[in-house]
């Protein structure tokens, strides 16, 4: 099996790792966090280092891919821009759990994470970095674009269309044929009956737009996240990790 690395040791990444290890297809050497203590174990696997030790440990352990394992969009491209920046070309790799259902002609880029009982359906199309957390539901025709995520039991109808960096939260409603617009953000149990444009906040049933939201603006509260608001990189962010 192929050795990988899982960039992100919170939460979200020991689900990730949990997909992986179910899914078998891979060979999980550790985790790779700026904020995490080197040596330090998450579910049994250690902290290697952050990525600007990313040349090394390629080359220490026969690295030859991984995934970024951030919940919150935006931090995951920045994530994702700065090891391509260090490594450029890196491989970006998916995991589908074995409990996640694929339908006919799904087609998949690269750095998806599809977790358990999630479903997708024939004819979708799901662009890069996207995440399909457990139970969530996307239809028939539906599309996702670049670095946007399904929150745990939400589902979207057929032919749904999610844009680049927005969010479907914990057991919203899409109905069919609906376009949803970039950095948007659908809260929690929201039923969307009507198309929306780009950087929205839309709550309700039937959902309305609650405000305007900015690039980057945390959805997911956590300290850390608060950190990263408005950042366009992480290179003013220095690692004492290095190797």
């Amino acid at each position: 099996m192929q050795n990988i690395i899982i960039f992100g040791a919170s939460g979200h990444g020991s689900v990730v790792l949990d997909c992986l290890e179910k899914e078998g297809k891979y060979n999980v050497i550790g985790f790779v966090d700026s904020f995490k203590e080197k040596g330090s174990l998450i579910n049994g696997y250690q902290v290697l280092g952050s990525e600007i030790d990313l040349p090394y440990l390629i080359s220490r352990f026969n690295i030859t891919g991984g995934l970024v394992a951030i919940g919150d969009n935006w931090t995951r491209k920045l994530i994702v821009d700065r090891i391509s920046k260090i490594v450029p070309y890196f491989n970006f790799v998916n995991t589908i759990h074995p409990d996640a259902v694929l339908g006919k002609d799904v087609q998949l880029g690269c750095g998806n994470v599809i977790m358990p009982g999630s479903i997708i359906n024939a004819n979708s199309i799901i662009h890069d970095f996207c995440i399909l957390n457990s139970q969530s539901i996307l239809e028939h025709d539906c599309l996702m674009e670049s670095y946007s995520s399904l929150a745990p039991s939400s589902c979207c109808g057929g032919n749904v269309s999610i844009g680049s960096f927005s969010s479907i939260c914990l057991g919203a409603s899409v109905v069919n044929n609906i376009v949803l617009g970039q950095h948007s953000v659908v809260g929690a149990g929201s039923l969307v009956v009507d198309h929306f444009g780009d950087n929205l906040v839309i709550y309700g049933s039937p959902a309305r737009i609650i405000r305007k939201r900015a690039v980057g603006e945390p959805y997911l509260s956590t300290p850390k996240r608060q950190q990263f608001f408005k950042l366009d990189s992480f290179d003013e962010f220095k690692s004492n990790l290095s190797i």
